[in-house]
């Protein structure tokens, strides 16, 4: 996914982009920032918060767009009927990204949380770690199908920011370059090791342990 910089402009014109297409965004988006949403409670993150509030407005716009797409395509009842249930997946998305949104939030605007639930966010099997890769970083000018991240150190690599631009659910032939901020979710040793890889601490990606 790329951010676009005349979303403002966007949002009240339509265009014909297949619903399939539109889903498959917002599914991926609404899961992305709520893990985000966590992790930025969990480490007082007011960057990551920041990545979960775009995400949202991304939502919302792929939602209005959704509407658009739908509406123009009912022809007959069977069409309406059909469409009652892309609307609803719609209304639970946006909803979804609110709350992830709200979330977010309370770090933005420093309230604070009670111990407890910070606990609680602590306990969670895989953790979150967003990093820059440096110019001396082995990351730098491979594919993550090169890097093969996931089956070594146990990362997987949910976003990859390149100045404006935001890369959501990086697939293989996605390169890294120098200055990209990638979001990665794994273990407490994996987040660690992607960290200092991208700084350029680590110079050999650690090899699985069998």
């Amino acid at each position: 996914m790329e951010e676009d910089d005349s979303l403002e402009e966007e949002e009240i014109r339509y265009r014909a982009v297949p619903v399939r297409e539109i889903l498959t965004e917002i599914k991926n988006i609404t899961g992305f920032i709520v893990d985000l949403a966590y992790s930025s409670v969990l480490f007082n993150d007011k960057e990551v918060a920041e990545e979960v509030l775009e995400g949202e407005e991304r939502v919302h716009y792929l939602v209005t767009l959704l509407f658009m797409n739908t509406a123009i395509a009912v022809r007959d009842g069977e069409d309406a009927e059909a469409a009652v249930g892309i609307v609803r997946v719609a209304t639970a998305a946006n909803k979804i990204a609110d709350t992830a949104g709200d979330i977010a939030r309370i770090v933005i605007k420093e309230l604070g949380l009670d111990s407890y639930i910070t606990e609680a966010f602590s306990k969670v099997d895989k953790r979150l770690v967003r990093t820059t890769v440096l110019p001396n970083s082995i990351l730098a000018g491979k594919t993550l199908r090169q890097l093969r991240l996931a089956s070594n150190i146990g990362v997987d690599v949910l976003t990859v920011r390149r100045g404006k631009k935001l890369i959501v659910d990086p697939q293989g032939d996605t390169g890294l370059e120098e200055g990209d901020v990638l979001i990665g979710r794994g273990s407490d040793v994996g987040t660690v090791e992607l960290d200092r890889l991208a700084k350029g601490e680590l110079k050999k990606i650690p090899k699985p342990t069998l």
